[in-house]
């Protein structure tokens, strides 16, 4: 599982250095292929293990087309995923149009949630977490799942 935050750099070239504690992850998994995709809902650029986003495109699958959301999420999502491959240094290339999309400059935040990585604009990231939530909000959808905190 990926987690914790880490204060990156993006070079000019537009490649972005996976944390070593991520790298080993994947080289554990025997994993060196990342799917990036815009998630449609986040300012955020995420980045899928290929297994991983492999077992999205299997419940998208498995849906069918006859749900019209389904569809559509399927095609947005896909239209605009891409492969990158972890180079010999570890770093992976970051598209244009995906920097663009989340506001990816220099400056950048790689979050581990759980079984992906999101990778944050800095001062995008800062306003999310900044942002005042109601615990109990929390609280409530977790006790549903099983998880007391």
């Amino acid at each position: 599982m990926f987690r914790g935050s880490f204060e990156h750099a993006i070079d000019d070239k537009g490649r972005l250095s996976i944390p070593a504690r991520y790298r080993e992850i994947l080289k554990r998994r025997r994993e060196r292929e990342l799917i990036l995709v815009d998630p449609l809902f986040d300012a955020c650029i995420v980045a899928y293990p290929i297994k991983a986003w492999q077992q999205i495109e299997q419940n998208l699958l498995s849906h069918g087309n006859s749900d019209k959301k389904f569809r559509e999420y399927a095609r947005l999502i896909s239209a605009h995923a891409v492969e990158s491959t972890v180079d010999s240094q570890g770093r992976i290339l970051i598209p244009p149009q995906l920097r663009e999309k989340a506001d990816l400059r220099r400056d950048v935040v790689i979050v581990g949630v759980l079984d992906k990585v999101e990778i944050w604009n800095r001062e995008r990231w800062a306003s999310f977490c900044a942002q005042e939530r109601d615990p109990e909000d929390y609280a409530g959808k977790l006790a549903e799942l099983g998880i007391r905190v």
